[in-house]
C-alpha cells in the first residue's frame, strides 16, 4: 500500500470515528478502545517467538523473492535516456496590463521528453507516432538505435513477466504458512503480516515506461493539445519492428539478424523447452520462474541477433552472466 492510500485510509478511518463518536460518545469510545487493543496484539504476535520461528522458516524464500524484486527493478532501469537538446531555463511572466487568464501557460510540461510543436505536428504525431518520434526526438533510424530499443523491449517484457511470477509465489509461500498465522490476523492485517515477514514492496506500476509527449498551447494561451506516446511492451514491440523495416531498406546487414520482439523471446523458451541452458532448471521445476533470453556472444562484443546467438537463462545466471561469453 503507497504511502498516500495509507493515509487517506487513516483519515477515512478517522472521520467515521469522529461521526459516531457525535452520534454515540460511549460507541466512540469502545471502537477507539477496541483498535488500541488490536494493535498491542499485533506488536505482541510479530514480536513473539512463534512467529519469529515460522519467519525464519521461510527466510530462504523471502531472501530469494526479495533477490528477484531487486533484479525486476534493475530490469526497469534499462531504458537509455534518448539526448535531447537543453534549450535552457526560464520563467514565462504574463504582464499584460489587461490582466488576461492564461490558463494553459501554467499546464505547459517543460523537460527532454516533451516536444512543444504546433497544433498540426501535435495532430500528426498521433496519427504517425513512430515517424514524429524519431523526427522530433532525434532518435536515428539506424542498427545502434535498434538495438538499444531492442534490448530495452527485452527487458521491460522479463520485468513485466517478472512482477507477475513474482506475486504468484510470494502468495504460495504465505499460503503454506496460512495455517500457522491466526485467522484475525492473516485476514485483517495481510499487507502488515508480509511487511513483517521481510517481505519487500512489489512495485507493480508501469512509470518506469518512457513517455515522450508532444504539446501544443496556443499563443494566448487559452486552447491546447497533446499527444503522449507510451512506450510499453506492446508499444515498443511494434517501434522495434517500424525500425527494422526502416533499417533493412538502408543496410542490407538486417538481413543477417533477427529482431527481439516477443515473438522471438517465447520461441527461444520453447526452442529450449523452458529450461536455463547454464543451471537446467526449468519451469516443470520451478512453476514461477523467471526465464530471460539472452545473447550467448553479446551485442559489444560482435553478437548478433540471431537464433544461434540466443539462448535461455534463468534470471539468476543471466544476471551473474552479464556481459561475459559463457
Amino acid at each position: 500500500m503507497t504511502t498516500n492510500k495509507r493515509n487517506m485510509k487513516i483519515l477515512l478511518y478517522a472521520i467515521i470515528w469522529i461521526i459516531l463518536t457525535i452520534i454515540s460518545p460511549k460507541l466512540g469510545l469502545f471502537i477507539l478502545l477496541t483498535i488500541l487493543a488490536y494493535q498491542i496484539y499485533l506488536y505482541i504476535y510479530f514480536n513473539s517467538i512463534k512467529f519469529t520461528s515460522i519467519k525464519d522458516s521461510i527466510k530462504k524464500y523471502t531472501n530469494n523473492s526479495n533477490e528477484l524484486n531487486h533484479h525486476i527493478q534493475e530490469l526497469k532501469c534499462s531504458y537509455i535516456n534518448v539526448k535531447s537538446y537543453d534549450y535552457g531555463s526560464s520563467i514565462l511572466q504574463d504582464t499584460s496590463k489587461y490582466n488576461l487568464k492564461r490558463r494553459e501557460w501554467s499546464n505547459e510540461l517543460k523537460n527532454n521528453q516533451v516536444h512543444n510543436c504546433s497544433s498540426t505536428v501535435c495532430k500528426n504525431a498521433n496519427s504517425q507516432p513512430f515517424k514524429y518520434l524519431c523526427k522530433y526526438f532525434n532518435l536515428k533510424t539506424d542498427e545502434e538505435t535498434l538495438s538499444n530499443f531492442e534490448n530495452v523491449l527485452n527487458d521491460f517484457a522479463a520485468a513485466e513477466q517478472g512482477k507477475k511470477l513474482l506475486q504468484a509465489e510470494r502468495e504460495i509461500i504465505i499460503n503454506s504458512i496460512k495455517n500457522d498465522i491466526p485467522v484475525l490476523i492473516y485476514t485483517l492485517s495481510k499487507e502488515r503480516l508480509i511487511k513483517e515477514l521481510g517481505f519487500e514492496t512489489i512495485d507493480l506500476s508501469d512509470l518506469y515506461f518512457p513517455v515522450y509527449t508532444f504539446q501544443y498551447v496556443s499563443a494566448g494561451g487559452n486552447s491546447s493539445a497533446r499527444c503522449d506516446i507510451k512506450l510499453d511492451v506492446e508499444n515498443l514491440d511494434k517501434f522495434v519492428n517500424y525500425l527494422s523495416g526502416i533499417v533493412k531498406f538502408r543496410n542490407s546487414i538486417q538481413g543477417q539478424r533477427d529482431l527481439m520482439t516477443s515473438k522471438l523471446r517465447e520461441q527461444i523458451k520453447v526452442r529450449d523447452s523452458y529450461t536455463c541452458k547454464s543451471c537446467n532448471i526449468s519451469t516443470h521445476i520451478e512453476k514461477n520462474l523467471l526465464l530471460e533470453i539472452d545473447h550467448i556472444v553479446p551485442l559489444s562484443k560482435g553478437g548478433i541477433t540471431s537464433e544461434s546467438n540466443l539462448q535461455t537463462l534463468c534470471w539468476r545466471c543471466n544476471r551473474s552472466k552479464g556481459a561475459k561469453i559463457l
